[in-house]
């Protein structure tokens, strides 16, 4: 608590006998009663400023009603401040704007689950290798001189069979296909 609080309360704040009574948020503007049952109104968005009376007439506004109470009903309630033009009509399309990323998200996740694991099928299938020739499964360290050498044919005939893959990038796990080599030799592999 500050050292001045007490000085932001209404009782240091108004002259004596004054005590505020409500606020209109339309017009921005507090109301004040004095002693005599005056109703007086501040200037336009000041809590505490010069007061212009309203009414002198003590009987339009009884001492102990709020100015900013609306008519209650027999049950208790009060009804809601409308606009004499406006209809209300119950809608939840707000409920579903708010909710639609979330269903969207679940219903990806859903997709990619279907995708990968129920239907593998759908999968690109592998190239494959033209008759009389045989594949092979490119290994971690391999090149495609290696593999022409290892299996017994010329580059020139391994990058004709293969002509869609690149020897600089030649990755594990990529197929290739070999040309049909009628006697690979015995060489072992590095």
């Amino acid at each position: 608590m500050g050292r001045w609080t007490q000085h932001d309360e209404d009782s240091s704040r108004l002259p004596e006998g004054m005590v505020r009574i409500g606020y209109d948020s339309d017009t921005q503007r507090y109301y004040f009663r004095d002693r005599g049952g005056s109703v007086w109104q501040g200037t336009e968005g000041a809590q505490y400023s010069e007061m212009t009376p309203v009414s002198s007439d003590a009987s339009s506004y009884p001492p102990d009603e709020d100015l900013e109470a609306a008519p209650r009903r027999a049950d208790g309630y009060q009804p809601l401040a409308t606009d004499a033009n406006a209809r209300y009509m119950h809608s939840t399309a707000g409920a579903y704007r708010t909710l639609f990323p979330f269903f969207l998200l679940i219903g990806i996740f859903l997709l990619l689950v279907w995708r990968l694991v129920l239907s593998p099928g759908l999968a690109a299938p592998k190239p494959a290798c033209p008759d009389g020739s045989a594949r092979y499964l490119v290994e971690p360290g391999d090149t495609c001189w290696e593999i022409a050498r290892v299996h017994g044919c010329s580059l020139d005939d391994l990058k004709k069979l293969n002509d869609k893959v690149e020897c600089e990038r030649l990755m594990p796990g990529m197929t290739v296909c070999l040309p049909n080599a009628s006697n690979p030799p015995d060489v072992t592999r590095k």
